[in-house]
């Protein structure tokens, strides 16, 4: 599976942005994806993760409430809406894949994500 990730930019704090995350090769249908996110100096962290088949979901405290996952079978792809936007958001922020028999128990681990895209720039100004 091949990712793409999309939709980064510079905006004011309380504005939105939605990043989408693209597969080819093969469909997401028996994977999650989760969304993480790398500020300078700090771990790449998950804040976001579905499982295809069936939208469950898990959200980080930071973004519950303000992010919303959402999968596009048409274009086979997971979007992560992103409302009221902090400065703290700012980071690069990468989507990945884990196979869905890995268990959903390991989605927040980021070792056990097998495709990665690659990241796109969110700056968010206060």
């Amino acid at each position: 599976v091949q990712l793409q990730a999309s939709g980064g930019g510079t905006v004011q704090t309380g504005a939105s942005l939605r990043l989408s995350c693209a597969a080819s090769g093969r469909t997401f249908s028996r994977h999650s994806v989760g969304w993480f996110r790398q500020a300078p100096g700090r771990e790449r962290d998950l804040i976001a993760a579905i499982r295809w088949r069936d939208e469950l979901t898990y959200y980080t405290d930071s973004v519950r409430g303000r992010f919303t996952l959402s999968r596009d079978n048409a274009r086979n792809s997971v979007d992560l809406q992103m409302n009221s936007l902090k400065p703290e958001d700012t980071a690069v922020y990468y989507c990945a894949a884990i196979e869905d028999r890995a268990g959903w128990s390991k989605v927040s681990d980021r070792d056990s994500y097998r495709y990665w895209g690659q990241g796109t720039l969110v700056t968010v100004s206060s």
